[in-house]
């Protein structure tokens, strides 16, 4: 029990480590950027949702979703990229994994200890894209006279399970910032990586790629108000043991592959 205790604490103490390296770096920005060039452009052209499509949605429940669609799509797999590579690379300098792996600390346990310091920065957007969305809201309710406010539950709900589906697609980008050691080729790949992720939700085997996981979750929120759009629920099967697999195999090379080409 007390060598669980220990080791428990020891992986809380490098996650804690981890915090502090990236403490004064520009992450910060890198999560807050992406959910304020979705939201207050959102805000500016507001009226556009007053224009009733054929599935008849109101105002504010379309204003959320076409909200959330550029983040789901591109900005939350943009910013895992980025922070994945970023997080690599404060080791990478000044020969720092090296001086890193000389300590009696297992580097599988600093590679985990990374990517949940990557999934901390990930629900840190989360709750700066939920502020967001507000502030852009009350903006555009302002301009255009009309409540788009939405119910904090279902606001919260919502962005939680769209967040939550990008684990998986956490764990492979974090996966190829450690197998691609080259910034450049790393961060071309990841978004290379997003541009099918639409295409990949119109075939049968959508659940089979991590990258839509985010976006088909948004759209089963728009099932929800449009059936005729989409499907009006998650379908866990075979969507989640698909999704655990792929995250416990993308750790599992990550953590192993991680600092092998340094310990040489």
């Amino acid at each position: 029990m007390k060598s669980e205790a220990f080791n428990e604490m020891k992986l809380l103490s490098l996650i804690s480590v981890e915090l502090l390296k990236i403490r004064r770096s520009r992450i910060f920005w890198i999560l807050l950027i992406p959910a304020v060039m979705m939201w207050f452009p959102s805000a500016m052209n507001a009226n556009v949702n007053f224009v009733m499509n054929s599935y008849e949605i109101s105002p504010e429940y379309n204003y959320f979703i076409q909200g959330y669609m550029g983040m789901a799509w591109f900005m939350i797999p943009a910013t895992l990229i980025i922070c994945g590579v970023l997080l690599n690379q404060t080791e990478r300098t000044n020969r720092g994994l090296l001086k890193c792996l000389s300590l009696p600390v297992n580097p599988s346990k600093i590679c985990l200890a990374k990517f949940l310091v990557m999934v901390t920065l990930l629900f840190e957007q989360l709750f700066l894209s939920i502020a967001a969305c507000y502030g852009s809201a009350a903006i555009a309710s302002k301009l255009y006279d009309y409540d788009f406010i939405l119910p904090f539950p279902y606001v919260c709900r919502a962005a939680s399970l769209i967040y939550l589906a990008a684990l998986p697609m956490a764990a492979a980008y974090w996966m190829i910032s450690i197998l691609i050691h080259t910034p450049i080729f790393s961060v071309g790949l990841g978004l290379a990586s997003v541009v099918p992720s639409v295409l990949m939700l119109n075939t049968g085997i959508w659940y089979c790629y991590p990258m839509d996981y985010p976006f088909y979750v948004l759209m089963t929120e728009y099932g929800k108000i449009a059936p005729e759009v989409f499907d009006t629920g998650i379908q866990l099967f075979p969507l989640l043991p698909i999704a655990v697999g792929v995250t416990l195999l993308c750790l599992a090379i990550s953590c192993l592959r991680y600092g092998k080409s340094e310990r040489r």
